[in-house]
C-alpha cells in the first residue's frame, strides 16, 4: 500500500500575504449586458476558505442596478442587482461599518461571482473565481517513464507524460490517450471548471467489476496558456498507484483523497 503525503491548501501557503490588497488589472463584471462593475482600482480580498474576490470602488459601481435589500448580521449591507428584467437577490454588497481587519473595503462593493454573466480581466474573460497573483502553474514535457496500476491491474504506461507543476499541488502526470487502457474508461456528464486550465471533463473506472467515479479527467479545449495538456488524460494521484521511473509514488493527501 502507497503511503501519503500531505499537500498544504493554499491558504496556508500563502497566509503570509495580506489578505485584502489592490490589483493592477482592469476587472469589469457584466450582468444581463450591462456592465455593473468597471474598474481599473479594484481590491482583491482573500475570504474565509481562501476564496478569492475582487471588491470595486463606489464610483466604478453602476449602483443605479443595486437595489438594498437587508443588513446581514456580518455588517454587509445586501443589494439586489437588477438589470432589465432579470433580478440577483443579494447579488451585492458592502460594508457598512467594516472592522479593524477589513477597514480597507469601506466603500467598496462585491459581488456575487456565479450569479454574474460574466467577468473580464483586460479584455480575457475569466472563469470560476480570480486568479491568484500568487498561484503559478508549469506544464512540462517529460520522458519519465510513467506507469498507472489500480489493484494490481495496469491502466496507463507512458515515457511520453506531460507534467503539471501547480502551486500547493502535487504534480499531475498527463498522459496521451494512445497509452492509455481506454477499454476501462467510462465518460460521464461531469465537469469542473478552472480558471488557470480551462473545463474538465471527467471519466470513471472500471475495474475488475468495480466502478470507480470520476478518476480520470481531461482539458479537451483549454485555456491557451495550458494548451500544452490539450486531450491528454491525468489520473488521481490521490486514487491509483503511481510509478516513477519504476518507484512506486506516496499518494498525496489533498481535498480529492
Amino acid at each position: 500500500m502507497a503511503g501519503s503525503s500531505k499537500y498544504t491548501s493554499g491558504t496556508e501557503i500563502l497566509a503570509v500575504h495580506t489578505i485584502i490588497e489592490p490589483s493592477a488589472r482592469w476587472v469589469r463584471v457584466q450582468f444581463n449586458g450591462e456592465f455593473i462593475g468597471n474598474s481599473k482600482e479594484t481590491l482583491l480580498r482573500r475570504e474565509s476558505g481562501g476564496r478569492l474576490a475582487y471588491y470595486f470602488p463606489r464610483a466604478d459601481v453602476n449602483v443605479e442596478h443595486l437595489n438594498p435589500r437587508r443588513l446581514g448580521s456580518d455588517g454587509r449591507q445586501y443589494f439586489d442587482v437588477q438589470v432589465g428584467d432579470r433580478i440577483v437577490e443579494d447579488g451585492a454588497w458592502t460594508y457598512m461599518d467594516p472592522p479593524c481587519n477589513l477597514a480597507n473595503l469601506r466603500g467598496f462593493y462585491g459581488f456575487q461571482w456565479n450569479k454574474m454573466d460574466h467577468w473580464f480581466e483586460e479584455e480575457e474573460e475569466i472563469f470560476a473565481h480570480p486568479r491568484d497573483p500568487y498561484h503559478r502553474v508549469d506544464i512540462l514535457r517529460s520522458t519519465r517513464h510513467f506507469r498507472v496500476e489500480l489493484d494490481g491491474i495496469i491502466l496507463a504506461e507512458t515515457k511520453n507524460p506531460t507534467i503539471l507543476f501547480e502551486t500547493s499541488l502535487p504534480p499531475r502526470f498527463y498522459i496521451p490517450m494512445v497509452d492509455v487502457q481506454m477499454g476501462v474508461l467510462e465518460k460521464t456528464s461531469s465537469e469542473t471548471t478552472c480558471p488557470y486550465k480551462g473545463v474538465a471533463s471527467y471519466w470513471s473506472l472500471s475495474v475488475a467489476g468495480t466502478i470507480y467515479r470520476n478518476m480520470v479527467w481531461a482539458y479537451q479545449e483549454p485555456f491557451p496558456e495550458s494548451k500544452k495538456i490539450k486531450g491528454l488524460l491525468c489520473f488521481f494521484n490521490e486514487k491509483v498507484d503511481l510509478f516513477v521511473d519504476g518507484e512506486l509514488q506516496e499518494r498525496p493527501e489533498t481535498p480529492w483523497s
